[in-house]
């Protein structure tokens, strides 16, 4: 493996009736509160009450922030950073999915900005300074809730880039898996396959003699392709949304990815997708992830092989690297439609018109991808086997 640093200096507070820990952990940061959420399932399933009597009890002054996208857009963070100077807040609370906390990580260091905050999303600026923040999660997916990363989409300009900062870990999250029983079935399908393509970024690097996080990764995804079923099953079970919550923040709070850098192509590609097309995040992984796969084989034969067996259970006997990870590619493809996710861009209505303005954006910094380096060619080649 290759040397590192570990940082993560997120307090994660897990499990049934814990919002009351906001009472103790906001305080600590001021007495004026920008409340960030989005488009009302708080309200239909009675979270926000829960979240406003809790705020009330602790003597906060409350200010909100509605209508999050799905793919936050720049325009809605801009609006909560000009609440936070207006209003001189002390502390936000983000109360929602991965799209919630993206924004208001980017709320948070623009209200301490002077510039645009997109120059932290286009790389021209580094924050030196951010407002505090905490969430409550709602879906189980992007495991925004314990890193520093954001993905914001500038729909002026249809680009959509992942940013970060050290300065933009929350000082706390509360997870608890009774709010996250009400989401429906489509989001909980593209929850479990956004976290299921974050453990397969990490998995696909070039560093040597990684057994321990190999083994880590392979693990929390057999427990998701063990879980996702039942819960598709029973929506409404505590247990297994609790096992789902738990794989979605350990799939991206980088305790998988200590001693290497993971390949992220596939999500390059697919922020360009949905910056064009504005689809679900998750939707544009399920199709374009495959073919990545599928494209990228013959690299490292041995690794996909390595997955195939200890992941999707494929026998390797009497078979080359390849083919077996060829068979397990095929095995990932089909448990994602078993749960319904989409498995080409036509189910989107995506055609090859806008090939060359998605090639555009993906390169926008030059070749990418960690563990194969991707041109034009490449990607364009991904995107036709995903039609």
């Amino acid at each position: 493996m290759n040397k590192f640093t570990f940082y993560n200096p997120v307090k994660l507070i897990f499990g049934k009736g814990q919002l009351e820990a906001v009472k103790t952990e906001l305080p600590k940061y001021g007495k004026k509160v920008l409340v960030v959420y989005g488009g009302g399932s708080i309200k239909k399933n009675g979270l926000y009450d829960e979240v406003m009597e809790t705020l009330t009890s602790a003597n906060m002054e409350v200010f909100e922030l509605s209508g999050v996208e799905p793919n936050p857009r720049l325009s809605t963070a801009k609006k909560g950073i000009e609440i936070c100077k207006n209003e001189d807040i002390d502390v936000l609370l983000a109360v929602g999915g991965g799209s919630v906390i993206d924004c208001t990580k980017l709320i948070a260091s623009g209200a301490k900005y002077d510039g645009d905050a997109w120059d932290f999303v286009s790389r021209k600026a580094q924050p030196k300074e951010a407002l505090p923040f905490g969430t409550v999660l709602t879906l189980a997916a992007t495991g925004s809730e314990m890193n520093a990363g954001s993905v914001i989409t500038n729909e002026e300009t249809q680009e959509k880039y992942g940013w970060g900062s050290p300065l933009s870990f929350p000082k706390f999250s509360i997870l608890d898996p009774t709010y996250t029983m009400t989401v429906p079935e489509d989001q909980t399908i593209y929850g479990i396959v956004d976290m299921m393509s974050h453990m397969f970024e990490q998995y696909f690097h070039n560093a040597k003699n990684t057994p321990v996080q190999d083994q880590m990764i392979e693990g929390v995804l057999r427990a998701v392709i063990e879980t996702a079923p039942k819960l598709m099953e029973d929506l409404q079970s505590y247990e297994h949304r609790e096992t789902i919550l738990f794989a979605g923040t350990m799939g991206l709070n980088n305790f998988l990815q200590m001693g290497y850098n993971g390949d992220w192509a596939t999500h390059n590609i697919e922020h360009a997708v949905s910056a064009v097309y504005d689809i679900p995040h998750a939707g544009g992984l399920a199709i374009l992830f495959p073919h990545w796969m599928r494209h990228n084989v013959k690299v490292d034969p041995a690794r996909f092989a390595q997955l195939a067996v200890r992941v999707f259970g494929v026998d390797a006997e009497g078979k080359s690297d390849e083919e077996t990870a060829l068979e397990g590619i095929d095995r990932l493809s089909a448990f994602w439609t078993s749960l319904g996710a989409p498995s080409k861009l036509e189910d989107y209505k995506i055609d090859d018109s806008s090939f060359e303005s998605i090639i555009e954006k993906t390169l926008v910094y030059g070749e990418f991808g960690n563990f194969n380096k991707l041109n034009d060619k490449d990607v364009r080649e991904i995107l036709q086997a995903s039609v």
